[in-house]
C-alpha cells in the first residue's frame, strides 16, 4: 500500500505561491489609454505622441533589434514620416528627393549630428547609438522638421487621432510609463513618468492629462541663430 506524503501548510502555500506568480509572470496584457487635451487647445485631433513602457524587472520580451534601415525622406520641403520610432542602434536614411541641396541637423541629446549641405539624389545616413528623442531640422529651410524616437523596448504605441495608446501581449510586470506629445515640453515630459503595474485586469490605465501645448513652432537654425528669411539659398 502506498504511503500518503504529508506536505507541511506552510510548505504548500509557499510552493503555490510561486506557481502563481510565475503564471501571472507568463501572462500578457492589452494595455489602454488616452490623452487629455487641453479643453481650450483649439484641436480637432491629438498632436502625435508616443508612449512606452521601460520593464523595472525581467520579463518575457522579444528583443527590440534593428531589422533593417529606416528612411526619413526628403521631398517637397518636408520630412516623411513626421515621426519615426526606432530600436536603439538602427541606421536611419536621410535621401534627398528634391531638386535642391538639404542640410540635416539634429542638436538634441537623442544623437547629435550634421550631414551638412548634399545635393538632389544622394542620400546620407545617421546611426542612433543610445535611446532618446532627436529632433531633425533642414538648416535651409525652416518649415521642415520631424522626430526620431530611439527606444530599447518594443512595448510601445503611436497614438491615434483620437489621442487613444493601444499596447497589445504586455507581459505582466512593473514598468516606468514614459510618453512623448508633440509641443510638450521635456521637463514636463519628465514630470509625466510614473510607475505602473500591469496585470491582469488592469488593462485600462485611464486618461492622461496633457498640459497646455506650445502653438509657437519656430525654431534656431544648426549655429543657434534665427533663420534668415531674406537670404534665399542657392540651389
Amino acid at each position: 500500500m502506498m504511503q500518503s506524503i504529508f506536505i507541511p501548510r506552510f510548505i504548500f502555500a509557499a510552493f503555490m505561491g510561486a506557481a502563481l506568480a510565475h503564471a501571472q509572470s507568463l501572462a500578457t496584457v492589452d494595455v489602454r489609454m488616452r490623452l487629455q487635451l487641453p479643453s481650450k487647445d483649439g484641436r480637432h485631433s491629438a498632436p502625435p505622441a508616443v508612449l512606452w513602457l521601460k520593464p523595472l524587472q525581467q520579463v518575457q520580451e522579444a528583443p527590440f533589434v534593428p531589422e533593417h534601415r529606416y528612411t526619413l525622406l526628403q521631398k517637397n520641403r518636408m520630412f516623411t514620416p513626421h515621426l519615426l520610432v526606432i530600436p536603439v542602434g538602427s541606421t536611419v536614411n536621410f535621401p534627398n528627393a528634391d531638386p535642391f541641396f538639404h542640410n540635416v541637423f539634429s542638436l538634441f541629446d537623442g544623437k547629435r549630428f550634421d550631414l551638412g549641405l548634399y545635393e538632389a539624389g544622394s542620400t546620407k545616413a545617421v546611426t542612433f547609438p543610445r535611446e532618446g528623442i532627436s529632433y531633425i531640422f533642414c538648416n535651409i529651410h525652416p518649415e521642415m522638421s520631424a522626430v526620431v524616437l530611439a527606444l530599447s523596448t518594443r512595448l510601445y504605441d503611436i497614438a491615434d487621432s483620437g489621442g487613444a495608446f493601444h499596447l497589445t501581449d504586455v507581459p505582466a510586470a512593473e514598468y516606468e510609463l514614459h510618453v512623448w506629445i508633440e509641443g510638450v515640453s521635456q521637463p514636463t515630459l519628465s514630470e509625466l513618468v510614473r510607475r505602473v503595474h500591469i496585470a491582469p485586469g488592469s488593462e485600462d490605465l485611464g486618461v492622461l492629462a496633457v498640459p497646455a501645448l506650445a502653438h509657437d513652432s519656430t525654431h534656431t537654425n544648426k549655429f543657434g541663430q534665427p533663420y534668415d528669411r531674406d537670404t534665399k539659398p542657392t540651389y
